[in-house]
């Protein structure tokens, strides 16, 4: 199995390397670049350059802080998904909730334990596995619905809306029969065996934006 690839970045070298010891327990390959000046901007052109399914970084940091990279990462659709764990030693819930505003999925306190910094990234882990997984399928039925003509999009969301073929029609300004034969095009294109599939499909389409392909990482 291909290690999973964690990005850490802590200004603290002591703290850095002791996470890092930990985090090569779990099999990962651990990405731990000294960053002298800002290690934010670090962190931003590092997630630039290739795929991670984890960043672990400090909240304080010198130039911008954890809590600015967060937001622009979680601002950013190609990397959205990807889950941030941050590393305090304020253990204040207001801390806590400026992060979780920021869109981090979880937090560390200093100093930590090796089971609980495991515990944290394997939970990060799965986060990400199930987000990317949400991810490739969006991506799968946005390919899909690209196919589909302006009409054959109009078609399909009146579908998901409920409307019977008759409505649509009427919407539409087009005959029923038309509405049938753009109804079978759109079922073919977007590879839905049913009405209620397509309905879901449509939900996906719509929970998120199109999202910018990433370099392949394991899953």
């Amino acid at each position: 199995e291909i290690a999973q690839v964690l990005l850490v970045i802590m200004p603290d070298p002591a703290t850095r390397q002791i996470a890092v010891e930990n985090l090569r327990y779990l099999g990962c390959e651990v990405v731990a670049p000294e960053v002298p000046g800002d290690p934010g901007q670090a962190a931003l052109e590092a997630l630039g350059r290739r795929a991670y399914n984890v960043v672990l970084m400090d909240c304080m940091m010198p130039g911008m802080d954890g809590y600015e990279v967060c937001r622009k990462i979680k601002s950013n659709p190609a990397i959205a998904y990807l889950p941030v764990v941050m590393l305090t030693s304020l253990g204040s819930k207001e801390d806590k909730l400026r992060g979780l505003e920021a869109g981090a999925e979880d937090f560390l306190t200093k100093p930590f334990c090796e089971g609980e910094l495991l515990e944290k990234v394997n939970g990060a882990i799965a986060h990400y596995r199930s987000a990317r997984k949400q991810l490739l399928q969006r991506q799968k039925v946005r390919k899909r619905f690209e196919s589909c003509t302006p009409r054959e999009r109009d078609v399909m969301k009146l579908l998901a809306d409920g409307l019977p073929n008759k409505g649509i029609a009427e919407a539409l300004g087009i005959s029923p029969r038309t509405v049938e034969i753009h109804r079978a095009h759109v079922m073919e294109k977007m590879a839905a065996d049913s009405l209620p599939t397509l309905v879901r499909m449509v939900g996906m389409l719509d929970s998120g934006p199109a999202v910018k392909s990433q370099p392949t990482v394991s899953d």
